[in-house]
């Protein structure tokens, strides 16, 4: 098992543009908005406006990752690797479980009694996830690519990222065709959901997205 990509160079993992140079950058990302949310959270700084600012964005970054992650990553992993079927599986199970989570976080609000319990263990799935990527998965796939082609990865990775849906949808298969079939027509309901005010975003239906 190679090193955890937290601890190499931009060169040793590809260069600018390498799917890990780019998947570490989200997580560095993510770990600071959620670092900022919990810092402001019951202070005077932390208004509901400033809070909910912060968790969309955290919500919205985590969705379109993931999303770019089972659709390019997974699939590449589970053909090129060994042992890529039982890897993936985990973070796929991570995956659905901080769907499940944050969905029922978005059919809250923030004065709602389990609304601080739902985010506490939103974000501590979502770092757990960050670690196993970093640590497990991430290692392996760098064994398998040279820069190069890494980079190429970056590049198909991205571009998914960038018309990703956004929000949680924990009945969508997490891997494809599944995901893939339903991500355009998804992506387009949840980046129109992002354009509208807090209170209208908020879903009061059950999780059958």
């Amino acid at each position: 098992m190679g090193a955890s990509v937290a601890r190499q160079s931009v060169e040793e993992l590809g260069g600018e543009g390498s799917i890990l140079v780019r998947q570490r950058r989200d997580h560095a990302e993510l770990e600071r908005l959620m670092t900022r949310y919990e810092g402001r959270e019951g202070t005077e700084e932390g208004t509901e406006e400033e809070l909910e600012r912060t968790l969309k964005d955290i919500v919205q970054l985590t969705f379109s990752h993931a999303f770019a992650e089972e659709t390019v990553l997974w699939p590449l992993l589970r053909r090129e690797v060994a042992d890529g079927e039982e890897l993936t599986a985990r973070v796929e199970t991570e995956h659905q479980e901080i769907n499940e989570l944050v969905a029922e976080i978005e059919r809250t609000d923030a004065a709602h009694p389990r609304h601080a319990d739902l985010v506490t263990r939103a974000f501590a799935l979502i770092r757990q996830d960050i670690r196993d990527e970093e640590d497990l998965l991430l290692p392996r796939l760098q064994e398998t690519c040279d820069a190069a082609h890494l980079r190429q990865i970056g590049t198909a990775w991205e571009i998914v990222r960038r018309t990703a849906p956004t929000h949680p949808h924990p009945s969508v298969p997490r891997r494809p065709p599944g995901n893939a079939l339903l991500g355009v027509a998804l992506s387009v309901f949840d980046r129109m959901r992002d354009l509208l005010p807090a209170r209208y975003r908020r879903r009061g239906e059950g999780s059958s997205r």
